[in-house]
């Protein structure tokens, strides 16, 4: 069985993609504006190609490069979302760039969407998210998750949006093989009849921080967060060759 191809939008340093690949995943092509994460993915994936802008993607060019997408996952930018912002929510142009998320899903018609952002949301455009998905006949299942429920030694929460089209074959994504027999927190499982519960459970736990009190303060560098969040030592740390 075929793996579902997952264009990762707003990419940061790969976070997402490296999550949903280890779920059964394979990424198929990037889009993020930064830099420094651009040459951080392009070390971690060479091969997978990257998009700078999402205003100018659009499903066409996806397609003229060969490029063919069954899900698509991203956390929108979250100046506008956050409690440390102005809490312009969707208004913010930041975090506006959420209708051209939406664009793309309106062009390309995914079989499942993932979108990840501060809990803030529920207050700040989650009802705006939602009506789009009614909009385009498309289910979604919204959850708040702590990073501690799969391990993490962090007390923060996430709140996830999934997505699939309305009567869609098991929920969006189809049968697919995971590379991985991996058990999830019974905390994040869904008990209705579902994607998101089972979909984010899919995701492996964190075993390194089990039973370590989370912390709340205190200065943090690259190497911290990197553990923090999961991620192989020296994930971000690049070649001189590949700096330029």
């Amino acid at each position: 069985m075929s793996r579902p191809r997952l264009l990762d939008l707003f990419s940061g340093i790969g976070g997402f993609s490296l999550g949903l690949e280890r779920a059964g995943f394979e990424t198929v092509a990037f889009c993020e504006i930064d830099s420094f994460c651009q040459r951080v993915l392009a070390k971690h994936w060479p091969e997978v190609p990257q998009y700078d802008d999402i205003r100018t993607l659009t499903a066409e060019r996806l397609a003229a490069d060969g490029i063919a997408v069954d899900a698509i996952c991203g956390g929108l930018p979250c100046q506008g979302l956050s409690k440390a912002g102005k809490g312009r929510g969707l208004a913010d142009p930041r975090s506006a760039l959420w209708f051209e998320f939406a664009r793309l899903i309106e062009e390309i018609g995914p079989r499942v969407v993932i979108l990840e952002n501060v809990t803030a949301l529920r207050r700040r455009g989650l009802d705006i998210i939602l009506r789009f998905f009614a909009s385009i006949r498309y289910d979604a299942e919204w959850h708040c998750a702590p990073a501690g429920a799969i391990g993490a030694p962090d007390v923060r929460d996430r709140l996830w949006v999934i997505a699939y089209p309305q009567h869609s074959n098991a929920h969006g994504v189809g049968p697919h093989t995971a590379p991985l027999n991996l058990a999830g927190s019974s905390e994040l499982q869904n008990k209705q009849d579902g994607l998101a519960g089972p979909l984010l459970s899919a995701l492996p736990r964190r075993r390194d921080g089990l039973g370590q009190e989370p912390v709340e303060t205190g200065i943090p560098n690259p190497e911290y967060g990197e553990w923090l969040t999961g991620l192989q030592p020296r994930w971000t740390e690049l070649e001189p060759s590949e700096t330029a």
